[in-house]
């Protein structure tokens, strides 16, 4: 008879010899112990292949049961919700959700929740999240809600978890939820994150992103730990009606005559060194690239004059003093409305902060002032925020309709969740996300490649 047991984030099987390898699937021979092994992520596929092959099995792994899990009060959910559930629960309550940013992706969380009636895990990336979470779930479930993470360790049969603290904890903790939710599930292709999906044997799984990846690789990786894409909705097709109307506009700035001598000259040293060692920044291959800048750049005083001069060059075209301008220009033309001002880095966030009068959010914020800000921002007591990249994901500021890249990473995910801080719907609302880019620099061509997202066709506006 075979056994399957939990230890520490795998399952090991008793009952079957080493000869026998070639017959099972998901799992390898492990000599310390003389067993079989494999990732609890295979729980679920090596049960299903017993079963498919009427192999009979004792199941001493799982150590959870059925929830009587309900809603306190009906939820009607919108349109796509719906489609996103069925498609999900089609594809055996395993898999991928993409919803862009105020779609409801927690009101679909708690449909799946009552769906699947199992223990739950939630994961998200923030302690601010968590807090979220743990509100709505309360609100709409007729179960208690633990929280892990953030000074918590309150394990109830529905909790919400920082993905950090899942991953400390599920060598213990993984048998016992028959459900994983991986909020903004790109965070689980991390190479030390990932560990909190493998180390689990919850057979039913929802991934919810609102950017999923963009490399074949992780992209693979992260279907491997939550599940195949099962429903894919865009921002376009939402505009209007779950999400608010919208405009993207890009302000070209110049940078002073300092500056942009400054500039030239520094992106001469990196260039120049890029050149004379054969490095080529093309599509497909720039995080090879770098790892080769990186390598050959320390070797000698030259390389490390031309990384220096990449930062500086970056700094300049990230910080140029013209658009701090822009910014009083765009703050005076929406005094009545909630702003977004958003940074590269918490220098820049506090410099603004200082200049402006502003109050500033970055992870250096104490709870306590964190959630002052937000309050009075969400209350109207504050009309601005300034911030560097903590509010990109998840913080529902309904009430915010305008929102300013100052800088930013480059990358289309971050410009997108960005984007979906002001998206959130709202009576009579009509966003608009400004991108402050210095013109003539690097930072012009990283922003012509962001517009091919579907986000930016047709709803962006240039100014010279």
């Amino acid at each position: 008879m075979i056994e399957i047991y939990f230890d520490q984030g795998s399952i090991t099987v008793f009952g079957l010899s080493k000869e026998e390898s070639t017959q099972y699937p998901y799992l390898a021979w492990d000599d310390r112990v003389q067993k079989y092994r494999g990732f609890a992520r295979c729980y679920r596929e090596f049960v299903l292949f017993l079963r498919r092959k009427n192999i009979p099995y004792t199941d001493n792994a799982k150590n959870f049961e059925p929830l009587d899990v309900t809603l306190k009060s009906q939820l009607v959910p919108r349109d796509h919700q719906k489609k996103a559930l069925y498609a999900w629960e089609k594809a055996g309550k395993n898999g991928l959700v993409v919803l862009p940013t105020g779609a409801g992706k927690t009101i679909l969380a708690v449909l799946a929740i009552t769906s699947v009636k199992r223990p739950t895990l939630i994961h998200v990336p923030t302690i601010d999240l968590m807090h979220q979470w743990f509100h709505v779930l309360s609100a709409h479930l007729n179960s208690e809600i633990g929280l892990l993470g953030g000074g918590y360790y309150d394990i109830k049969n529905i909790t919400v978890a920082t993905y950090d603290s899942a991953n400390i904890h599920v060598e213990r903790l993984g048998h016992k939820f028959g459900f994983l939710i991986f909020d903004e599930c790109h965070h689980l292709t991390g190479e030390q994150i990932k560990y909190c999906a493998l180390s689990s044997l919850a057979p039913f799984r929802l991934g919810l992103t609102a950017t999923p990846e963009s490399t074949p690789q992780r992209e693979k990786l992260l279907q491997e730990l939550t599940g195949p894409i099962c429903y894919q909705e865009h921002i376009h097709s939402l505009t209007g009606h779950t999400l608010s109307n919208y405009e993207v506009r890009t302000i070209k700035v110049s940078l002073t005559q300092q500056e942009q001598e400054e500039y030239t000259q520094c992106r001469k040293t990196y260039t120049d060194f890029l050149k004379e060692n054969h490095i080529h920044f093309t599509t497909g291959s720039q995080g090879q690239a770098w790892n080769q800048f990186i390598r050959i750049a320390y070797r000698s005083e030259e390389g490390k004059e031309a990384f220096q001069a990449y930062l500086k060059q970056k700094k300049i075209a990230q910080s140029s003093q013209n658009k701090e301008v822009q910014v009083w220009n765009i703050i005076q033309s929406h005094k009545n409305e909630r702003m977004i001002i958003f940074t590269q880095d918490n220098h820049t966030a506090y410099k603004l902060g200082r200049m402006f009068f502003l109050p500033v959010l970055t992870h250096h914020t104490k709870v306590k002032e964190r959630e002052y800000f937000l309050e009075s921002f969400r209350s109207g007591g504050f009309k601005i925020l300034v911030t560097s990249k903590v509010l990109n994901e998840g913080v529902d500021v309904p009430e915010a309709s305008v929102a300013i890249v100052f800088s930013g990473s480059g990358t289309v995910r971050e410009h997108v969740q960005r984007l979906g801080r002001i998206l959130r719907a709202k009576e009579g609302k009509q966003a608009v996300l400004y991108e402050l880019i210095s013109a003539d620099t690097n930072e012009y061509f990283i922003n012509q490649r962001r517009r091919e997202h579907s986000a930016y066709k047709k709803r962006t506006s240039t100014y010279p």
